[in-house]
């Protein structure tokens, strides 16, 4: 199929040779193992594996993290292989077996466009608990934060046509965290992939892997969640800015005698004058245009922050506007609306309203609010 397959490696046993004579029998001719600065005494496996012409050993002289041996793999493919297809990236512990990674690679060379992610089933008896919890826990925190759907976020085993190389060779990621980065800059740049259903192995529960728990956990997570957290601070820069100009514009037409001779006329006018500002028309304008100048101006600049900074979206403005201030007047009457059923459910009170209901309900709307201008607003 001409298809390469990359092999990072660091301090293997004979497992690996295994895996190699598998891959040479399922009738694979290039395959690319990178030693990622393994010690002396895991040599021999990598000098009987080059023993093979089919193989290929290139050495880092330090340990650099699998994200670095993958990204010198296809460094080496895009120079040394100009008629392979692809890659399939697989793990040297034996997880994947090779008539899965054969199916992947079949896959990808059908569906040319495409990545192929050889996805394990969860669910499966022989799975560890810890690794079930875990896997199954970043797989609905990537599509809750991220809108991306993998029922195997963390799988080794990836079948990568040869013209997205370039890209993945420029993500950034240096070690376990640069397989959580791949689908980020896939994403992004609009590159879809599809799942392959491949055996579940584990090998004594797992115990020879290279990932810290602790460690690499964290820094997967903080890809993931560097969304929320810009999202957050564009709110609460907007809110401030919100805040900061209605003070301003409240301090100024106080001072000013412009609205002195003006009437509010309509219904809705006089309600207003009458519920905000005790009958002073002056007051109730003063506070009226504050309010409005005031929300205008910080949520054209929480939809730039938003299109531009959190989402990095593409989509024009005038595709994406119109859709933002839907979604303000949406957020605008539920949060409305879910004070007053909370109130009607559970015993009203402006303490309860104000300090327990509205933040629910803001909270939820937040959450809501994140989901929506990722799937729709600034898809």
């Amino acid at each position: 199929m001409n298809v390469t397959v990359v092999l990072p490696s660091l301090n293997p046993d004979e497992k690996l040779n295994s895996v190699v004579d598998g891959l040479i029998e399922k009738g694979f001719t290039d395959i690319v193992i990178v030693n990622d600065g393994s010690n002396a005494e895991h040599l021999k496996p990598f000098e009987k594996a080059a023993e093979h012409p089919e193989v290929t050993v290139l050495t880092h002289e330090v340990n650099k993290g699998k994200g670095r041996g993958l990204k010198t793999a296809f460094e080496f493919v895009l120079e040394n292989r100009p008629e392979s297809k692809g890659v399939v990236t697989v793990d040297g512990d034996g997880q994947h077996t090779s008539h899965d990674i054969y199916n992947c690679a079949k896959r990808m060379v059908d569906e040319k466009d495409k990545v192929v992610l050889g996805c394990r089933d969860f669910d499966s008896p022989g799975v560890p608990p810890k690794s079930r919890f875990g896997n199954k826990t970043t797989s609905r925190v990537f599509s809750m934060f991220c809108g991306m759907k993998i029922s195997d976020t963390q799988t080794g085993l990836r079948a990568i046509p040869r013209e997205f190389l370039p890209l993945l060779v420029a993500t950034k990621g240096e070690r376990f965290e640069y397989e959580t980065e791949m689908f980020f800059a896939l994403h992004k740049a609009h590159i879809s992939w599809v799942e392959e259903k491949i055996d579940t192995v584990y090998i004594d529960d797992n115990s020879e892997t290279h990932f810290n728990p602790f460690l690499d956990s964290i820094k997967i997570y903080r890809i993931i969640l560097k969304f929320i957290f810009k999202y957050t601070l564009s709110s609460l820069i907007c809110c401030v800015i919100d805040i900061g100009l209605f003070n301003l514009l409240n301090v100024l037409l106080a001072h000013s005698t412009v609205l002195d001779d003006i009437k509010i006329g309509t219904k809705v006018g006089e309600f207003f004058v009458k519920v905000f500002s005790g009958g002073n028309d002056t007051i109730a304008l003063k506070v009226l245009i504050a309010t409005v100048v005031a929300r205008i101006v910080s949520s054209i600049v929480n939809y730039f922050l938003n299109k531009n900074a959190v989402f990095e979206s593409k989509t024009s403005v005038k595709k994406s506007m119109w859709k933002y201030y839907i979604l303000c007047f949406a957020q605008m009457i539920l949060a409305a609306a879910g004070v007053f059923a909370l109130s009607a459910l559970f015993g009203g009170g402006e303490a309860l309203e104000g300090l327990v209901y509205k933040p629910i309900v803001d909270v939820l709307l937040f959450l809501g609010s994140y989901q929506i201008q990722q799937r729709w607003v600034f898809r």
